[in-house]
Parts: C-alpha cells; sequence; structure tokens
C-alpha cells in the first residue's frame, strides 16, 4: 500500500464505540458525516450488519457531471470496531477505493476513530483519467470525524 495514495486521520470523540458503530453503520446518517458535501442521501437502504452487503448513496459532485449514485459494498464489518466498503458508480463493480472506520475504546468511555480513505488499489484507467485522486482531501475527512462527534451528541 503506497503512502502517497492513502489518507488517514483520527480524533478522540467521547462516546463509547456502541454509540459510534450504531452511526456509521446507518447509511441514513452518511450525509450528516460527509465532510465532502458529496453525499446526498442514502437511497432505502437498511443498516450495515454484516461483511458482503451494499448500500446505494445518492451523491453530486462536478466530478460525475452532477448527480449520481453509488453502489458501497462492505468489505469489513467487527461491531464495534470496524465498518468499511468499497465505492463505486452504481451498477458497477468497486474500482479499488475504499473507506476504513476504526474504533478504538479509549479510559472514560472516549473512543478514537481512524478513518482511512485509500485508493491505492485503483488500477482502471478509465477512472484515473476521470477522477483525479484523491477526491476527497483531508481537512475534509478531519471534517467527517467533527461531524460524526456532532451526530453521536444527537443520538
Amino acid at each position: 500500500m503506497s503512502d502517497d495514495k492513502v489518507i488517514t486521520v483520527s480524533r478522540t470523540i467521547n462516546a463509547s464505540t456502541k454509540e459510534l458503530f450504531d452511526v456509521l453503520t446507518n447509511p441514513e446518517r452518511h450525509a450528516e458525516l460527509d465532510g465532502s458535501g458529496f453525499v446526498v442521501s442514502d437511497d432505502k437502504t437498511n443498516r450495515i450488519t454484516a461483511g458482503g452487503q451494499v448500500f446505494r448513496m445518492n451523491m453530486t459532485g462536478d466530478h460525475m457531471g452532477g448527480d449520481y449514485q453509488t453502489d458501497n459494498t462492505v468489505v469489513g464489518f467487527d461491531p464495534n470496531h470496524l465498518v468499511a466498503w468499497q465505492t463505486a458508480p452504481a451498477g458497477t463493480e468497486p474500482p479499488g477505493w475504499q473507506w476504513v472506520w476504526e474504533l478504538k475504546a479509549l479510559d472514560a468511555g472516549d473512543t478514537e476513530v481512524t478513518l482511512t480513505y485509500d485508493w491505492s488499489k485503483v488500477t482502471d484507467r478509465e477512472i484515473l483519467q476521470k477522477v483525479t485522486f484523491p477526491l476527497v482531501e483531508r481537512h475534509q475527512l478531519e471534517d467527517s470525524l467533527g461531524n460524526l462527534a456532532a451526530a453521536v451528541v444527537k443520538n
């Protein structure tokens, strides 16, 4: 894995891993968490409960010419510890980028949350010509962590 194709950010959040995992595994909450502004809403998706599930999101962005949808295949699932998915334009196979949320319980009920955006496995030349990686920047990932902290307070 090449470090120039991965961005990782971390933050301590005053909430339990269970509370955070509850928000992260609910696609209805993802627009609220998104620091990039690309996620508009989920598309009638059920809660994430296992690896292999696919959830669809309604998105928007100039990089895709406006509104579009993504299918997100869950590639990592460990209750209250990890949820990860690979993203693809709706109806296509994931081309190699993924999002990984890791939760580590700390003392006093706090949790260290780590968010990784990894596009190191993208090899499709057409996608690499169309999308300039990183599509989401470090500060936007940090904003997502802040949004998660705020979302847990709302629970």
